[in-house]
């Protein structure tokens, strides 16, 4: 299927279709920095216990589990577009009534948790839906740079852009970054809504296919790449390491560090500045090593960073682990991705992201608790070292994927990639 706008051979064209998601993606990611940055600050403000804390962020993951799988089999049943404008129609609804909670002073633990819940449980066929709609704008040879200017674009706005408006935003009221968030929300789905494309072609659904069947077929056909494989279960442990110390880092931040609330702003917009480095690296580091080598260095230097913010208890210590954390999670992501998206078929790319993410997200709970634990035992910098082991042992599992390093699917044997011998 011709893709609606590619530029040259190295670089979606910004007309059309991509332009408009890029732009959807870029103002819902300023919002979501909002919310994101000020639901741990509400959370803290509520109670001091740690694990009370990281059951919140914890609960963000757990509907991956449960409906994640759902989720990218619908992502390739349904029009893809209009899943997705009125996925972000509902969570902008959603985020006003919490922020309209917030600012009347009903706010609470349980509130927190039901938000996480049902933004995520919305989230898992909104991600599988973007990540097969892609494919749709821009042709497989430059995915990874359409890839790379997306998530550049969502930390600019998200970090760079939105972290200092936090503070500001606070001042004027703590309902006042959700009221923002849920704003950016309904402006992303009508961008979303306007997008004119064609929907993939797709080989008619066998008599008698169900949910179930083609969920099994997208888990087998993760299974028998060895490259996506290797990928996912890398992406799991560091999915472990990234739980523990995202529901611990406001405590990290602001008892262990003393640092307050903002210094907690100084280390997210580090880690968003980091990512815009990446994201200008990811595509280079790429085409130099490839990109199973590309993760296997993303790996080694986010261990190292993890290493210097749990072991050093200085503010510049943190900001700079979280400069580097935030530049090589970027190149991750960017290659994780661009790999799925080009050794999928395009008939199951929706399935094969589902069985991908959730068998990665599904450690991100468990780690969370892990890290409300291992600060209360151990210390609040603990979190942060066990990352950083965990980290390690992703680096250790994607050594067996290098060689060769990533074959394409190419379109003409889609058909033939779907079934089980791949």
């Amino acid at each position: 299927m011709a893709a609606v706008g590619t530029a040259s051979a190295g670089a979606p064209a910004w007309r059309g279709g991509f332009g408009r998601l890029w732009t959807a993606a870029v103002i819902s990611r300023f919002g979501d920095a909002l919310r994101t940055s000020a639901l741990p600050l509400l959370a803290v403000s509520l109670t001091d216990e740690p694990l009370v804390i990281a059951s919140v962020t914890a609960c963000g993951y757990v509907p991956w589990l449960l409906f994640g799988l759902f989720g990218g089999a619908l992502a390739d049943r349904v029009d893809q577009r209009r899943a997705m404008w009125l996925v972000d129609t509902v969570r902008g609804l959603l985020v006003a009534g919490f922020a309209l909670a917030v600012g009347l002073g009903h706010a609470s633990i349980p509130l927190l948790i039901a938000l996480a819940f049902s933004l995520t449980a919305l989230q898992t066929l909104f991600d599988n839906a973007s990540t097969a709609l892609l494919p749709s704008l821009v042709e497989r040879e430059v995915l990874g740079s359409a890839n790379a200017r997306l998530m550049t674009g969502q930390q600019l706005a998200g970090g760079l852009l939105a972290g200092p408006f936090v503070p500001l935003l606070l001042v004027a009221g703590a309902f006042m970054p959700f009221a923002a968030d849920a704003g950016t929300y309904l402006v992303a789905a009508a961008l979303v809504a306007s997008l004119r494309i064609r929907p993939p072609q797709r080989e008619p659904r066998p008599a008698g296919s169900t949910l179930r069947t083609e969920i099994r077929a997208g888990l087998r056909a993760l299974w028998r790449d060895r490259v996506l494989r290797a990928v996912c279960v890398a992406t799991l442990l560091c999915n472990i390491g990234m739980g523990a110390l995202i529901a611990t880092l406001a405590l990290h931040v602001t008892r262990w560090l003393h640092a307050g609330s903002t210094g907690y702003v100084a280390a997210m917009t580090a880690y968003a500045a980091g990512s815009l480095a990446g994201g200008f690296l990811a595509q280079r580091i790429a085409r130099r090593a490839g990109r199973v080598r590309a993760l296997l260095l993303g790996g080694a230097v986010q261990t190292g960073s993890l290493l210097l913010i749990g072991s050093v208890r200085h503010l510049p210590a943190l900001v700079a682990g979280m400069l580097l954390l935030g530049a090589m999670n970027m190149v991750w992501n960017v290659n994780q991705v661009t790999l799925l998206q080009q050794r999928s078929p395009e008939s199951m790319v929706g399935r094969i992201a589902s069985a991908f993410r959730t068998s990665s997200t599904s450690g991100a709970p468990f780690g969370a608790l892990l890290g409300g634990a291992a600060a209360r035992l151990y210390g609040l910098n603990a979190p942060a070292l066990l990352a950083a082991v965990l980290f390690a042992s992703a680096v250790t599992a994607l050594i067996p994927a290098r060689k060769p390093d990533v074959p394409v699917v190419a379109r003409e044997d889609s058909v033939s990639s779907a079934r089980p011998a791949h």
